[in-house]
């Protein structure tokens, strides 16, 4: 049987030759297009200047990818929304929506599952299932759109997966989402967050984006890194220092280091002064990041106290340094651990019943 064209991961372009070689009008395309990536529609029927037939040979031609949500946690704290979303495949992925005063941001995931092997991460402890296609990213977004009735303003690729790790499919992603067709989400209101894929940082610079690259530094030696991320082993911080260099130098965007506080394992006046040596000579940003223990991992926060003074310790030394506010914490807000927690519930249910 002949594969379906994933018509929502096509862009403007493309989808415009697809109708035309079908002996379609070249403005099918553009009504086509408004309504999948400016109305978000959640699937043909909703098309209703096209007439019933064309839509009807639409579905039995092209696949319309439209995430099913399976559940939505509403925290009590801060009104942040967690979603999980049922994929066509069955797998599931968790997306995040978070209300700030400058605007809806939404983090989604980019694979199902990761296999960077970070250890203070729940999206990595079942490995990786598969990488999300370009249509699957968005329609986290448009999904979130439909249920909230609010447009969403700032895209952070930060959720379940490594965004580098799915190279083309985030490239193809990030081309529609800022699409001038489509939400048009400015490119400097999105941010991609990678573990350290060398290769890929310095191949997103050469893309002369104007998103904002956050590395997941996490440690400030090579000896300590390897002990929190695997990834540790093959790129080294001298490697990632000298890409993230590079990638100001290409597109003159500010680098953001991610940098979860764990207590007695890197949040000492040792780990703050080494931070400030890495940083100084880059234009960057540092977003500290009270870890969110997951019940997998021996990993404790830091005390507030201890933050505090690990950010005063940067920004005495002329480092811009914020502590990211914690959203969700009520609500299984860690990446990964709302949809761990389903993947667990289902193999308990398939073990006791049978599949």
């Amino acid at each position: 049987m002949e594969q379906k064209i994933d018509i929502k991961s096509l862009t403007l372009d493309e989808l415009t030759e697809e109708m035309v070689s079908r002996g379609e009008k070249a403005f099918r395309a553009k009504q086509m297009y408004e309504w999948m990536h400016v109305k978000v529609a959640g699937s043909f029927a909703e098309m209703t200047n096209l007439s019933g037939k064309f839509r009807q040979e639409c579905a039995e031609r092209y696949e319309y990818i439209s995430l099913e949500i399976v559940q939505v946690q509403e925290s009590k704290i801060d009104g942040t929304r967690k979603f999980l979303f049922a994929l066509p495949d069955g797998n599931v992925v968790e997306s995040v929506w978070m209300k700030y005063k400058h605007g809806n941001s939404v983090c989604i995931s980019s694979q199902v599952g990761c296999r960077m092997g970070c250890r203070f991460c729940a999206s990595t402890l079942d490995g990786l299932e598969r990488n999300l296609l370009p249509s699957e990213m968005l329609d986290q977004i448009y999904a979130i759109t439909r249920y909230t009735g609010e447009r969403v303003a700032n895209v952070v690729v930060m959720g379940t997966g490594e965004p580098m790790d799915n190279y083309d499919n985030l490239l193809r992603f990030l081309t529609l989402l800022t699409d001038k067709n489509g939400l048009h989400i400015s490119q400097r209101n999105v941010t991609v967050s990678t573990c350290g894929l060398v290769p890929q940082m310095r191949r997103l610079a050469e893309e002369k984006l104007q998103i904002t690259l956050a590395l997941s530094l996490h440690a400030t030696t090579d000896e300590k890194r390897k002990k929190l991320m695997p990834v540790a082993f093959k790129y080294s911080i001298k490697e990632l220092m000298e890409a993230c260099s590079y990638y100001f130098e290409m597109t003159g965007r500010r680098i953001t280091f991610e940098y979860s506080l764990v207590g007695g394992v890197n949040d000492t006046d040792e780990d703050a002064r080494e931070l400030i040596e890495l940083a100084s000579p880059l234009c960057c940003h540092v977003n500290l990041i009270p870890v969110n223990p997951i019940k997998e991992r021996d990993y404790v926060q830091s005390d507030a106290g201890r933050i505090q003074a690990f950010k005063n310790k940067l920004e005495k030394n002329k480092i811009n340094a914020t502590i990211r506010r914690e959203m969700g914490r009520d609500i299984d807000g860690a990446c990964g651990q709302l949809r761990r927690k389903h993947v667990e519930e289902k193999r308990h249910v398939e073990s006791v019943f049978g599949n």
